[in-house]
């Protein structure tokens, strides 16, 4: 009954009512604008491009400071993130800047796996938002927001086509990240150079299936601006800090011998038209979009991974209690499985390891028998050459005493002969 009434009344018509007088609530709008500006806001950029592509020039020249950077090298071994977080003041706004930069990137030989510590970091961020959101007690109102909330991707000006490394890695991120892709260093190939380059880029993006971020266009107030800025993606940019005189003005600028290069001129480049989508149009569009689309896919693909969902197969409100003691049983089922499986395995390894055991002591068991009957028939034959030998000695010394009572008869007859030869004469 009570289900009824409730379709009932969803199924009215709103009714509108005219007031009779203020009451006060207009003000609601300056109210959330005042809580929102005491808190602060933050914004996290995420800078993917080639060591030396200009990525921390552009940076400085965006928010016309300069912040700290380390020059990185070229042979580093691998892709790491490097978070440097700043807190920025503009007027009464209070910002906490975070760039990210990726060092490393486009360095190595092998630049196969170059997007997955990227992917590693987009996602981490991630995660740590959503064990803060799943806390009994949370403090999401002063939890530092990590999350990446724009991908500035720098295409080096080749003036031909994307590298596959640059297709790949934004392949990676568009599902994760809002990308905007620059085209870094633009003042070193010509302007129709430039503009094919730009239909190519998009082209290659599009028939790769890469989806890049694109101004929202709902809201009637930037509805025209942002359409054309839309058309000038990607955006050709070039950063400087150096303050150069040019017709009697301080500008920022690039000198060249054939002459210079401004920063903040639109026909030179679109720097300007990226500071104005960037910084004064879009922010919080990159911040909402961060949360309702990016952040949203991968909360849903973590809860639906551990096993909740919104309804079950009757169409009926799931109980996440339900949820959690059915997991929690599977779990357990699947626990008790593997320790089943462990206990198995060790068993048979056991068993392997003493058949290997006994089949060695079987092998040593022979070979401790043929050596005993290699031993037992060397010794057997020295033993006969030993005879062999003492028979020989004795033969020996039995032809030397026969030699030498020869000798001695020999010597004895030789000495008696001259005996009588002397008696001889005498007579």
């Amino acid at each position: 009954m009570a289900a009824t009434e409730i379709d009932i009344f969803s199924n009215e018509e709103k009714r509108s009512l005219e007031l009779a007088g203020h009451v006060g609530f207009d003000s609601l709008p300056d109210q959330l604008v005042s809580k929102a500006v005491s808190q602060g806001f933050c914004f996290n950029i995420l800078c993917v491009g080639e060591t030396g592509i200009g990525k921390s020039t552009l940076i400085n020249t965006l928010f016309n400071t300069t912040f700290e950077s380390e020059e990185a090298s070229h042979y580093l071994s691998d892709v790491h993130l490097r978070p440097l977080t700043y807190d920025l003041q503009e007027s009464n706004v209070n910002l906490k800047l975070t760039i990210v930069d990726t060092v490393g990137f486009g360095d190595q030989i092998n630049k196969e796996d170059s997007f997955k510590p990227i992917v590693d970091y987009i996602d981490t961020q991630f995660e740590s938002f959503l064990q803060e959101e799943m806390k009994i007690r949370r403090s999401l109102y002063n939890y530092p927001d990590t999350r990446i909330h724009i991908c500035l991707y720098f295409i080096a000006p080749t003036g031909h086509s994307l590298k596959s490394l640059d297709l790949v890695t934004m392949k990676k991120l568009d599902s994760k990240v809002n990308i905007i892709p620059v085209i870094a260093k633009a003042d070193t190939i010509s302007k129709n150079e430039l503009h094919k380059f730009k239909i190519k880029i998009m082209s290659e993006l599009v028939s790769n299936g890469v989806q890049i971020y694109q101004f929202p266009t709902e809201d009637e107030a930037v509805t025209e601006i942002n359409s054309t800025m839309n058309a000038h993606l990607p955006f050709a940019v070039i950063g400087s800090v150096e303050q150069v005189n040019i017709g009697n003005k301080m500008v920022r600028a690039r000198l060249y011998p054939w002459g210079s290069v401004q920063v903040e001129n639109e026909s030179h480049c679109d720097f300007v038209k990226l500071r104005e989508m960037l910084l004064r149009v879009n922010i919080e569009d990159l911040r909402e979009q961060t949360h309702a689309r990016h952040y949203e896919l991968y909360r849903r693909c973590k809860l639906e991974e551990m096993g909740f969902k919104d309804t079950d197969p009757d169409s009926q409100p799931f109980s996440l209690q339900q949820t959690y003691e059915t997991k929690r049983k599977e779990f357990l089922v699947e626990l008790q499985r593997k320790e089943e499986e462990m206990r198995q395995m060790f068993v048979n390894k056991v068993k392997e390891t003493e058949a290997e055991l006994k089949e060695k002591e079987r092998e040593l068991h022979e070979r401790f028998e043929q050596l005993k009957r290699m031993h037992h028939d060397e010794k057997r034959n020295l033993e006969e050459k030993r005879r062999e030998l003492e028979e020989e000695m004795n033969s020996f010394n039995r032809r030397k005493i026969a030699a030498e009572t020869l000798m001695g008869q020999a010597l004895q007859s030789c000495s008696q002969q001259p005996f009588k030869k002397d008696k001889d004469k005498k007579k």
